[in-house]
């Protein structure tokens, strides 16, 4: 009975997660991702009354509707398609890594040569649902 005892003592002690803890914007200067901030003016608003704005305004809305869907491993082209599976034509592909309210942080899983995102590889990077919408419209040319 006491070298059951023991060990039930000791091993919890030995027993540590030596992995580095992510948390949602508590990261400590240094280890925290960067934040995509959503821009200040909409893209939709620069159409005018012209039927270019109804169109990018239904854009708008299915990449409002992506965005907020989008959750822990999901796959995403973050270049060359953004909004739909990283296909052929997708220049960087990403993961989500986390997401809370407001926010999406997605992880950069590869990219090619000429995407702006190929340095950046295995990073993190924070993105706000405004800014994902806006790299939505964007893409889609509005």
């Amino acid at each position: 009975m006491r070298p059951l005892l023991i060990v039930l003592v000791l091993v919890p002690g030995c027993i540590r997660d030596d992995r580095a803890a992510r948390e949602r914007g508590g990261a400590a200067i240094f280890d925290a991702a960067p934040e995509v901030k959503a821009p200040l003016s909409d893209r939709c608003k620069a159409h005018g009354q012209s039927s270019a704005r109804q169109s990018c305004e239904e854009a708008k809305y299915l990449a409002q509707t992506y965005a907020r869907g989008l959750s822990t491993l999901d796959a995403v082209c973050l270049e060359g398609g953004f909004g739909e599976a990283p296909g052929a034509s997708c220049l960087t592909r990403a993961s989500v890594a986390d997401a809370d309210g407001r926010r999406v942080l997605l992880e950069i899983r590869g990219a090619r040569p000429e995407s702006r995102w190929f340095q950046q590889v295995q990073s993190q990077v924070w993105f706000e649902e405004g800014a994902l919408v806006d790299l939505y419209l964007a893409e889609h040319g509005y």
